[in-house]
């Protein structure tokens, strides 16, 4: 298998893991741990495994690369996660899916500021064409036309869409020097101690001797699943293709997330902790959707036109 091909591979697993991750994650909060204590209790165990990781292979990091590896544990650590996870506590799951579609056309945006890409006029329209979609998907939670979903929880998706995106054009240069496993564990080490007074009173008051089976099973899956294991797979497949082939990935988010959510609400499959009801599926949403994706289409078509 080719490195491309593992790559994308790697790539699709990422984003089957992030589908599920809505429902799941969401049915965790705030009964059995808030969002910032989940967060830290994330990141704690992604520290934890990073490190044991790359005692099998250390690797010195360059002085001259810690300023961008400490945005790297704003942008993919702390602020992301402190963002999405606010967020998903206050809005639906079909919601925060949508809405971080925008992100392939964030990180085409902050790829020409960052490093010079030319926008043209095909990129434009697309940044615009998604930029509505999303616009009409806050304004409608905002209204109440969906169980669950606010205003305050789409800006706080959007925010962690934003900070995702930059982190992907972020990273990638390190990528050219270091392993995976090398960039994420010194990102999550620095990210650890960001997020840490914002986690910590959330997370000692948890009985953790009282969790079944079944919620210590969904704890498992986020910290193991969504964010060692994806984290990794993102990181590494950004050594063998461009930011917006990583991000072009999440447009499979919001089939995965609905798919999901039906399943556990159906089919009897979910950990007790998570009990959403199968989304109700409107004539906006797929607007909306439409919208968004053929924003990110047509700025893609013209980035390889560029």
């Amino acid at each position: 298998m080719s490195p491309r091909t593992g790559a994308h591979l790697a790539l699709f697993v990422v984003n089957l893991i992030y589908g599920a991750n809505y429902a799941v994650a969401k049915g965790l909060m705030p009964g059995v741990i808030g969002p910032s204590g989940f967060i830290l209790v994330r990141v704690l165990g992604a520290v934890g495994l990073f490190w044991l990781l790359r005692l099998l292979r250390p690797e010195r990091v360059a002085w001259s690369d810690a300023p961008r590896l400490l945005l790297c544990a704003v942008f993919g650590v702390a602020l992301n996660q402190l963002c999405f996870f606010h967020g998903l506590m206050r809005t639906s799951p079909l919601h925060a899916s949508l809405i971080m579609v925008a992100a392939p056309i964030l990180v085409l945006v902050f790829a020409a500021v960052l490093i010079g890409e030319r926008v043209t006029w095909g990129k434009a329209v697309g940044i615009a064409l998604g930029a509505t979609g999303a616009t009409v998907l806050l304004v409608r939670g905002a209204e109440g036309g969906d169980v669950g979903a606010t205003l305050t929880g789409d800006l706080f998706i959007l925010v962690n869409a934003a900070s995702f995106a930059l982190y992907l054009v972020l990273v990638k240069p390190l990528m050219r020097t270091y392993t995976a496993v090398t960039v994420m564990a010194w990102s999550f080490a620095v990210g650890m101690v960001m997020v840490l007074p914002f986690g910590w009173h959330e997370m000692a008051g948890v009985r953790w001797a009282a969790l079944d089976g079944g919620t210590w099973g969904a704890i498992a899956f986020v910290v193991v699943g969504v964010t060692f294991v994806a984290y990794l797979l993102n990181t590494w497949a950004l050594r063998v293709v461009d930011p917006g082939v990583v991000g072009t990935y999440i447009y499979l988010q919001p089939l995965m997330a609905v798919a999901f959510a039906w399943l556990y609400a159906l089919g009897g499959i979910a950990p007790s902790a998570i009990t959403a009801a199968p989304p109700a599926i409107r004539p906006v949403h797929g607007l909306c959707a439409a919208l968004i994706f053929l924003g990110v289409h047509l700025v893609n078509r013209a980035d390889r036109r560029t």
